[in-house]
Parts: structure tokens; sequence; C-alpha cells
């Protein structure tokens, strides 16, 4: 279960903030996976993330999102759990 939650979730901290999956989906027909071109579904080697964390009062909306790759991922992400954990 936490293996599923951490790729569903990447920052732990947003994990427990819900997350619109009409938002996301909203987003992804917007604007189609980088490696597929597909508006929908896997897109290999990339995460839809939110440019400002929920954590730190981000918006779960589109305008709030982008395609990052997972490495690029990793990296924000452990800035971003610094600055969860102080919030």
């Amino acid at each position: 279960m936490f293996l599923v939650a951490a790729l569903a979730f990447p920052c732990l901290a947003e994990a427990r903030i819900p997350r619109s999956a009409a938002a996301k989906a909203s987003f992804e027909r917007a604007n189609p996976c980088p490696s597929t071109g597909k508006q929908s579904g896997p897109c290999p080697g990339y995460i839809v993330d939110h440019v400002n964390p929920l954590c730190n009062g981000g918006a779960d909306a589109p305008a709030n999102m982008q395609w990052q790759t997972t490495a690029e991922a990793k990296a924000k992400d452990r800035e971003e759990r610094k600055l969860c954990a102080r919030k």
C-alpha cells in the first residue's frame, strides 16, 4: 500500500491532502504526455506535478500543474518535504 501511495503522491505530505482526479484529467487533456502524446493513461518518465505544492497553499487546479520528469520530481520532492514539514 505504501508503494502505491508513494507513486500516486510523490510528496508524502501532499498525500494527506485530497487531490482532484478531474483537475488532473483536465490538465492532461490540455497538455498531452511529453513521451507518448496521449491525453490520458500512463506517461513513462513523467509525472503531473503541482508547481506550488498543495501543502504550501497551491491550488489543485490545471493552472498549477506541469509535466515533470521523474528525476526532476525526486529532487523537487526532497525540497517540498522540508517545506511541508514546517507547515
